[in-house]
């Protein structure tokens, strides 16, 4: 198959393995995190680790939007189906995610609440046009790959005067995250983490294009490569890293051409630009309140807005004692770090959302490597 079956081939995942480990200097530490949560599967499927030089590891970054989403969102989720009678839409993944008091939209819609999972913004229109007495609600999350089908599907509303669909929106930016990761500022989150270079996101990357991180990589001169999901590509944007970390240089470079440009898709930015703009802060769990990390739905698209249309407060909520979701997050710490992980927290029973998502760095242990992780060793040891 074209663009996958080559980027998995045997014989150059080990040129390649032979080519970073020859780069790889003995005498420093390579710590480069993978942003994206679909990196950090395909480093754990494909036994990336395994390949890599001692020197040379990954850490996990923030780069799963159902993760990042904190748990007060979810409750207003909740407190929408219960006390406002509404149809609530969304993705499969965002039903597990625990919230207050081990509560979840799943639990929510087995005790009779009206909760369904669709696999478009598209479902959640039809649902709406065909519900006409009832008001929906599309619980709209993702980064900016998932942006512009939310814009899609408000202005599609608006075309068509459907008074009864809104968007509770909680799309968020990428390039906040990383800021947040990198600032070195008195008690930032991010000062507990070392991190040498970064594993670009890819998909993300395709929207909103590699320009938007020269900024980052001029400010904090931590090199960043755009790499793609495939084993090959994340290796060789491994290669990629190093190279520029033994050269002394700190600069954008883009693996994942074949997707990526440098300007990105303008008709998608246009598109999310007239829809929404962007929040003064937003919360994020483990980074905590970022400033323009995120989008809102501009004044002319109001009337689609949940937050306008049912006033949902602000609510401050704690992960559950012992969960160190937040921490996995910041890279500070791995899943087996956690006392919760594989005993009481499985996927069948997640304790927090690293474990619920298809792109949590929790359920990447658990599908791959769990029972492989040796002491002393980086957090993707396990891959294999």
């Amino acid at each position: 198959m074209k663009y996958v079956d080559e980027f998995r081939q045997r014989d150059l995942a080990r040129t390649l393995a032979t080519g970073i480990a020859q780069a790889a200097d003995t005498g420093r530490e390579y710590r480069l995190m993978e942003f994206c949560g679909g990196h950090t599967h395909a480093i754990f499927r494909y036994g990336v680790q395994d390949l890599m030089p001692d020197n040379v590891t990954f850490v996990h970054g923030p780069g799963c939007p159902v993760c990042v989403l904190p748990i007060g969102r979810i409750d207003n989720a909740i407190a929408l189906v219960k006390a406002s009678d509404v149809i609530l839409c969304t993705y499969g993944d965002m039903l597990r995610v625990p919230a207050s008091g081990r509560n979840s939209l799943l639990k929510v819609k087995a005790a009779g609440g009206d909760v369904r999972m669709v696999y478009s913004t598209l479902d959640a229109l039809n649902i709406a046009r065909d519900n006409p007495g009832h008001q929906v609600v599309f619980f709209a999350i993702g980064f900016e790959t998932t942006t512009p089908p939310t814009a899609v599907a408000i202005r599609q509303a608006q075309a068509e005067r459907l008074e009864n669909f809104s968007v509770f929106c909680n799309h968020v930016l990428t390039p906040a995250a990383i800021q947040a990761i990198l600032s070195s500022r008195e008690g930032d989150a991010a000062a507990e983490v070392a991190i040498d270079g970064f594993l670009g996101p890819s998909h993300v990357s395709s929207v909103i294009g590699s320009q938007p991180y020269e900024g980052l990589v001029a400010r904090f001169q931590r090199p960043v490569v755009i790499a793609g999901f495939e084993p090959l590509d994340v290796m060789q944007a491994t290669l990629m890293l190093i190279r520029q970390l033994n050269e002394g240089r700190c600069e954008v470079e883009n693996e994942y051409t074949r997707v990526v440009t440098r300007e990105g898709n303008p008709k998608a930015q246009a598109l999310v630009a007239e829809v929404f703009e962007r929040r003064p802060e937003f919360e994020w769990r483990g980074l905590g309140l970022l400033p323009d990390s995120a989008l809102r739905i501009r004044p002319a698209y109001a009337d689609f807005d949940t937050e306008r249309r049912f006033a949902v407060p602000t609510i401050q909520a704690s992960d559950i004692k012992g969960c160190e979701c937040p921490s996995i997050l910041r890279g500070v710490k791995r899943p087996t770090d956690c006392k919760l992980f594989g005993t009481v927290c499985t996927p069948e029973n997640p304790m927090g959302s690293c474990m619920v998502s298809s792109e949590g760095a929790c359920a990447a242990y658990w599908s791959y490597g769990r029972f492989r992780q040796t002491a002393g060793k980086a957090p993707t040891e396990s891959a294999a």
